[in-house]
């Protein structure tokens, strides 16, 4: 019984992590040790019931026998006042020996109480354990599918990286970029070069005049003078 209780025990206390880790599917391993946990706790509470079936068997037993050896003794001390001595003797006989048997019973159920004592105890204590692993069950296996699903994020993306798909496109920027330079350059070399001179001609004198306007304005240089008007005989 001892032994039962033992092998139960040792089954919930096992540190559930360390087998996640070594188990291909820890959620079916979990919830396995959770059946296997229940059918073992089934397999104690019927050995400590049949237990406590022998203890009150050896309490009634005792009983019996405590009964019997009262009811000679008061058969004894009736012979006794009848001056039967010889039945009074017959009766101490009996007497003596229905009582060793119900001392003898009675240190059995002692120790028979003892032990069923111990073994309510152990049941208690499974039983708490074994809800406690009911209750990390859960979060276990919720923990178990985070750490598969992070691993196959991590897989695909290494493989990701590895993909010929992104090489190409890789390639294919390069050389889209190279064609986008060639088109520029033959911008560049079609342009007609008397237009670019006529367009910085331009530009330049634009400037100068917006110079000459402003260093009229601030009196930096007089304005030219004016042109005499024509008499009109002269026209």
């Amino acid at each position: 019984m001892a032994g039962l209780i033992d092998r139960v025990g040792t089954l919930v206390r096992a540190n559930l992590n360390d087998l996640i880790d070594r188990a291909e599917d820890p959620e079916k391993m979990i919830k396995q040790m959770i059946i296997d946990m229940n059918n073992n706790l089934i397999q104690v509470k019927t050995q400590v019931a049949a237990s406590i079936a022998e203890e009150q068997k050896l309490y009634n037993h005792y009983l019996e026998n405590q009964e019997q050896s009262k009811q000679w003794q008061k058969k004894a001390e009736l012979a006794v006042s009848k001056d039967a001595d010889d039945l009074a003797r017959e009766a101490l006989n009996r007497r003596n020996s229905y009582q060793q048997v119900s001392d003898g019973f009675k240190s059995q159920y002692d120790e028979q109480h003892k032990s069923v004592q111990i073994l309510k105890d152990g049941l208690t204590q499974l039983q708490a354990k074994i809800e406690e692993a009911e209750r990390k069950k859960d979060l276990l296996i919720a923990r178990s599918r985070s750490a598969r699903a992070q691993q196959q994020i991590h897989d695909t993306m290494a493989g990701i990286g590895k993909s010929h798909a992104f090489e190409g496109f890789d390639r294919m920027e390069e050389k889209v970029a190279d064609q986008e330079a060639r088109a520029r350059a033959s911008v560049e070399l079609d342009r007609d070069s008397l237009e670019d001179k006529f367009a910085a001609l331009e530009s330049s004198s634009s400037a100068d005049d917006d110079l000459l306007k402003l260093k009229l304005q601030m009196g930096k240089v007089q304005p030219p003078p004016e042109k005499p008007a024509l008499e009109e005989g002269n026209r």
